[in-house]
């Protein structure tokens, strides 16, 4: 692929309001959870955040954010490979300054929500505290 045609492609992905995390808001509506989206004062601009119960929510790509990453690295460029494994280390931070200032941190798989969309709903409600309906 040229250069030119990459970055067309490159920058047609977005960084909110994804499929992956449609998703899982339309898993929680109906359970009339309110939540604040990509709020900038936390660490990592968490998906969903439930400041009340101070429970951060981040809905990952499966190839941005390198789930099973050592495995399939070696098929990537060395500028992909870089980019994802710093996306990986970056991730990391956030999490555990998130976990240092008291919040529940969970991470949901864009696998994980087409494998399995109901677990991840009541991995979050759990979190919450909140009764499944």
């Amino acid at each position: 692929m040229s250069p030119e045609a990459r970055s067309k492609v490159m920058s047609r992905i977005r960084g909110k309001d994804t499929a992956p995390e449609r998703v899982l808001a339309s898993l929680l509506e109906p359970h009339g959870i309110l939540w604040e989206a990509h709020v900038r004062s936390l660490p990592g601009r968490p998906d969903f955040v439930f400041a009340e119960q101070k429970v951060a929510v981040f809905v990952d790509g499966d190839f941005w954010h390198g789930w099973r990453f050592p495995l399939w690295r070696h098929k990537l460029q060395e500028k992909w490979a870089a980019k994802i494994a710093a996306n990986r280390e970056r991730d990391r931070k956030n999490h555990r300054r998130l976990r240092r200032l008291g919040w529940t941190v969970i991470r949901i798989w864009e696998h994980q929500l087409k494998k399995a969309p109901e677990a991840c709903r009541e991995r979050v409600l759990h979190a919450l505290d909140t009764p499944y309906l």
